[in-house]
């Protein structure tokens, strides 16, 4: 019970702490409505099964203990962060959007927006990593650390689901889409920021 009141309580302090993942699930739901959102918080929740899946086979450590390897996807993370700022805070704030959802991203674009800002990450690594070295121990069954990483998971879907529905609400994306302009320059400058804050991080 204490181990997963711990993970628990760990998890949602994570999930619900602003960071890269909310930001782009924020910028999916208002630049291109509610299905993006979702799609896009489900590509995040597919992106912590790829933490999970890895920690438990012992990667996640050898990830956490080589400055190299993690120094090589905190690059590659902060990298796409930066583009996708960068993108996002050169939209054209006039440009019209459809309400009716005919702008959407494609199913699978959306999907993989999410999944690569949660995969590329190195916080969530560490997150994962983290949180199973405190709670697991030698004796912990298989099927209770699936279970710890399903809910990880799970958490995930049902917050940035909440965070895209509440964006992607017609009255609230209407009321951001007309100030787009300004809202463009500021969610590019946080992932851009964000991005370059994990570039500029220490490695440990």
């Amino acid at each position: 019970m204490t181990q997963i009141l711990a993970v628990a309580v760990i998890t949602v302090l994570a999930v619900i702490a602003p960071g890269a993942d909310f930001a782009m699930i924020v910028r999916n739901s208002y630049l291109h409505g509610r299905r993006t959102g979702l799609l896009a918080a489900t590509g995040v929740a597919a992106g912590v099964l790829v933490h999970v899946t890895y920690t438990m086979l012992g990667v996640g450590l050898l990830i956490a203990s080589s400055t190299y390897l993690f120094t090589a996807i905190k690059l590659m993370g902060a990298a796409y962060l930066v583009y996708v700022g960068v993108r996002t805070f050169r939209t054209r704030g006039e440009v019209e959007i459809d309400l009716t959802g005919e702008r959407e991203l494609t199913p699978l674009a959306a999907l993989r927006t999410g999944f690569l800002t949660n995969v590329l990450n190195p916080k969530t690594t560490l997150f994962v990593v983290s949180t199973f070295a405190q709670v697991i121990s030698p004796d912990t069954p298989v099927w209770q650390q699936v279970g710890y990483g399903l809910f990880m998971s799970l958490a995930h879907l049902l917050w940035f689901g909440v965070v895209a529905v509440f964006f992607s609400h017609e009255r609230m994306r209407s009321l951001m889409l007309r100030g787009q302009k300004v809202l463009n320059k500021v969610i590019g400058s946080v992932l851009a920021g964000l991005g370059v804050s994990l570039a500029l991080a220490p490695s440990h």
